[in-house]
């Protein structure tokens, strides 16, 4: 049709010209909007290869055949066929497990034989500084997601005061002007002063069109990363100059027959003004520094950092259900299939962002910041702990996992926590307020490595089930997996946790594990009265020289008669 159109004369052969080259033009700029076609395509290019060929197949024989009956046969299979291809593949879910399959077999996983410790141990739960944050800013703004972040040697909550999404001529004129960065370690977050640092992003995750962070990050994609790239969470980092920048996490897709994502390096987007520079950059090239996976290493500021996609991390720790075997995680067998729990009440989902120390432990893992999983059986009546993994929040192709089933250690999962809290104290109002966010808490206490999860008490709004009291002072607790007790701890005085926990657990450790005394305890009368018993009970036998004895001293006495 267009060559009969451009063969009409001149007039049409510009119009033809024109066309096309607005077609060039608008492919080009407007490559942000159509990428996600593009990825989808990539996401799905065998199986719509597949169907297109059984489609292609089915109606060159539905033209040559005759019959009536032959062509209702021949669409009866064409229907039967995309009816077994949906059911199966998105309605019970198959094309996700053969995702999640590929995910296994190029993970590179290590298992441990011994739980690292936990340090810098965060204080308030995501959704309560999401909603302080919330409360520090008026009408015409919002506050980013907040992520748990490494500044210099500091953990921290970053977030940026964006125009709201509400209004519109903000979104299009306004800049980022401000980001929060709080302490995750002190009961006492403040979202003023010298923690609301002033700094002007141009590109923004709330701005309009070419300024909006996934746009401009999408334009900044070559053609190959068009079709194999998506942005995702967007961090607020130092970098190694002091300055701060927008980092967003890229995911990467890898595989043909049922592609898999992974980590694909970040987005470096430096702040600063709004100008006419910027402008034209962004329209036509779009906006940051592209690093590679392979080359983090050379930027300091994004080692053991948290820069890892969440959706990346959760489907590796969900790949660990294929431990027992391909069919393992198919309904008649689930010997070891394991789930990551969903937690109630709109609350922040696994992975808990934590930081945890593995000096000491036979593997090459570093010190730093993790996404912690803590996977359950797949039934909803098993809330048992079967696996705890550890993976890499800076995106190291590692993910290192703790196989508690294997050792019959029986602790309790995440998901048995919440209703051990609220027993352990009815006289709350537990309609208004829940127990959230069980992040794990593992010290050396008494001996040995002990494993707890600290958890959050928050008020929920009755107006908002996602609107979470931000107490500077809440109520936290400490459960040992193990043992099932619940600890409450002052918050006020994270020195004193590890002692609180032992002056209400060591009796019980005592009479289990055999214990000694430790944090300088004095032991009562009846303590040393049973330990001496104790000891009695421990005495070696040894061989009943009695009679000797007796026969000696018989001599003795008639020694003594012989004298007198």
């Amino acid at each position: 049709m267009i060559k009969s159109y451009w063969r009409k004369g001149p007039k049409q052969k510009r119009i033809t010209i024109f066309l096309m080259l607005l077609l060039l033009i608008l492919l080009f700029f407007f490559r942000d909007d159509y990428q996600p076609l593009l990825l989808f395509f990539r996401r799905y290019l065998f199986i719509i290869i597949v169907c297109l060929l059984v489609l292609i197949l089915g109606l060159r024989k539905f033209r040559k055949t005759v019959s009536t009956g032959g062509r209702l046969g021949i669409l009866g299979v064409l229907i039967i066929f995309f009816g077994i291809l949906y059911f199966l593949g998105w309605n019970q879910g198959l094309y996700d497990y053969m995702k999640t399959y590929n995910v296994f077999n190029h993970l590179n996983k290590v298992e441990i034989n011994e739980l690292p410790l936990t340090q810098n141990e965060r204080i308030q739960p995501l959704r309560n500084i999401f909603s302080m944050a919330n409360e520090s800013v008026g009408e015409t703004k919002d506050v980013s997601l907040p992520h748990l972040v490494r500044i210099g040697t500091e953990n921290k909550w970053t977030m940026a005061i964006q125009p709201s999404e509400k209004y519109i001529m903000q979104r299009i004129s306004d800049n980022t002007e401000e980001v929060f960065s709080v302490s995750s370690t002190t009961p006492f977050p403040r979202f003023s002063n010298e923690n609301r640092i002033p700094v002007t992003f141009s590109i923004g995750e709330s701005l309009k069109f070419s300024r909006n962070t996934y746009n401009a990050v999408v334009q900044r994609f070559n053609p190959w990363m068009l079709f194999n790239y998506e942005p995702s969470d967007t961090f607020y980092l130092k970098n190694d100059n002091g300055d701060w920048v927008q980092v967003v996490s890229l995911i990467k897709w890898k595989g043909f027959f049922f592609p898999y994502p992974t980590f694909g390096g970040v987005m470096i987007i430096e702040n600063g003004e709004h100008d006419i520079k910027d402008y034209f950059e962004r329209i036509l090239i779009g906006k940051g520094t592209f690093v590679s996976p392979d080359d983090i290493k050379d930027y300091k500021f994004l080692n053991k950092q948290n820069t890892l996609a969440e959706s990346v991390s959760q489907l590796q720790a969900e790949s660990l259900k294929f431990l027992g075997g391909f069919s393992d995680p198919l309904p008649w067998n689930m010997e070891t299939a394991v789930k990551i729990p969903l937690m109630p009440k709109d609350q922040n989902q696994q992975p808990y962002v934590t930081d945890f120390d593995f000096a000491g432990s036979n593997t090459d893992a570093y010190s730093g910041l993790y996404h912690w999983f803590g996977l359950e059986p797949v039934g909803d009546e098993r809330t048992s702990l079967s696996y705890s993994v550890f993976v890499p929040a800076d995106g190291t192709d590692k993910l290192y996992y703790y196989d508690h089933a294997s050792k019959k250690q029986g602790y309790a999962g995440v998901s048995a926590m919440p209703l051990k809290v609220k027993e352990s104290r009815k006289e709350y109002d537990w309609n208004a307020s829940t127990p959230v966010e069980f992040r794990p808490y593992v010290k050396e206490i008494a001996g040995r490595k002990r494993m707890f999860f600290l958890g959050t008490i928050s008020s929920i709004s009755e107006k908002n089930a996602q609107q979470f009291d931000g107490s500077a002072t809440p109520d936290l607790v400490l459960i040992d997996s193990e043992y099932r007790d619940v600890i409450w701890i002052d918050v006020k005085h994270p020195s004193t946790w590890d002692e609180t926990v032992y002056n209400q657990l060591n009796e019980a450790w005592r009479s289990s594990e055999g214990i000694g005394y430790y944090f300088n305890e004095k032991p009562r009368d009846e303590d040393l009265m049973e330990q001496a018993l104790d000891s009695l009970r421990v005495i070696p036998k040894v061989e009943d020289k009695s009679a000797e004895i007796e026969k000696l001293q018989r001599k003795i006495d008639s020694l003594k008669a012989i004298g007198n």
